[in-house]
């Protein structure tokens, strides 16, 4: 690399060449730089990206990051991961040299975010610190695990949150019964909340729905996709895990709903979004119905739960309902433990019996 002076701006550039990943020799060159010492600072810090040299900045290594990894996750993933290293890590790390953070930078961090505070003036969610915390974990194990870092300073530490959710709300059959009778002013928020609550599917699932995922002779509603918003762009991408894509059997009387809905769009494709609304606008009406009908308030995705606790109430096993929501079987034993009927006294009566015929 070389610093030039350029005297018809007054300001200096940088002319570099370097490899690309297919091995051809390119040349580029960097320029506006008010200073020779700002100049020669960048000269430097290309030179240890190139080499992979972890004396770069935290700041750099996230370009190399992110380089390495955008086109491996889905568009609506890296929006996330994206979003919390620019605003709640960056700020921190970002000048700092890779080599040289260490557990006690990470501790320092911690705090600051256990001190701070979301745009309402409410201290982060445990949940929210742990998700940070992993996001800041996961670029140093890159740094471990691709480029020589000795170690991860951020596990070294350990997390901070913790992975429990707030307590899990849900509305028993009579609630939503309420909640959907004082929706029913508004057929596409009607329609929308009837395939949440007795499908269980998710908000982005039901968004990214298409007139070609019905089957009505069958009576089942084929998930395999779902809608996220992203940079004002409607974004349509893979379900969230593999396991999410799955076919779900409706009962009679919504195959029914959902043919008529369909008689009633206009024109509609095969292929086209059936529920062309917003997560915000759900979350409007979703408050809107349940002020209405005078029940509690909880969110869109807690209809999942709900008809989750509904179908545990009617006595399917943790099994068959994973595979209607497409979730892991464990994860239904896990997080809807207290909802199963307990066998508990059950099993004890049993080993009492067994002891005394025993005796």
């Amino acid at each position: 690399m070389s610093v030039y002076k350029d005297t018809k701006t007054n300001t200096w550039r940088v002319c570099y060449r370097y490899t690309d990943w297919q091995g051809n020799r390119k040349q580029s060159t960097k320029r506006g730089f008010a200073t020779k010492r700002e100049a020669q600072a960048w000269e430097r810090e290309q030179q240890n990206k190139s080499e992979a040299d972890l004396d770069m900045t935290f700041e750099s290594f996230v370009e190399t990051y992110t380089a390495d990894m955008r086109s491996r996750m889905k568009e609506n993933t890296w929006h996330t991961k994206e979003h919390i290293l620019r605003t709640k890590i960056m700020p921190y790390f970002g000048k700092r040299k890779m080599s040289e953070i260490q557990p006690k930078d990470v501790i320092a961090w911690q705090n600051t975010m256990l001190d701070g505070k979301d745009k309402n003036g409410k201290p982060y969610s445990p949940v929210y610190l742990k998700t940070v915390h992993n996001q800041l974990s996961a670029l140093f194990n890159h740094a471990v695990k691709f480029y020589g870092l000795k170690e991860n300073p951020a596990a070294k530490v350990g997390n901070m949150g913790k992975a429990k959710a707030r307590e899990m709300l849900f509305w028993t059959q009579e609630e939503y019964k309420k909640f959907s009778f004082a929706i029913m002013d508004k057929p596409i928020s009607f329609y929308a909340f009837e395939m949440l609550y007795w499908c269980g599917i998710r908000e982005g699932e039901l968004l990214a729905l298409t007139p070609e995922d019905f089957d009505f002779e069958r009576g089942t509603v084929t998930i395999n996709k779902s809608y996220q918003r992203i940079d004002k762009r409607d974004i349509i991408t893979d379900p969230k895990t593999p396991k999410s894509n799955r076919t779900v059997k409706m009962p009679q009387f919504l195959v029914e709903e959902m043919q008529d809905y369909l008689k009633h769009l206009y024109q509609i494709g095969d292929k086209d979004r059936i529920f062309e609304i917003t997560k915000s606008y759900l979350t409007h009406e979703m408050a809107r119905g349940a002020e209405i009908a005078g029940v509690k308030k909880i969110r869109i995705h807690d209809l999942r739960h709900s008809h989750i606790s509904l179908l545990i109430e009617m006595g399917y096993s943790a099994v068959a309902i994973a595979d209607r929501v497409g979730h892991e079987s464990i994860n239904i034993t896990y997080n809807y433990a207290h909802l199963f009927p307990s066998t508990q006294t059950d099993m004890a009566d049993k080993l009492n019996n067994f002891r005394k015929e025993d005796a």
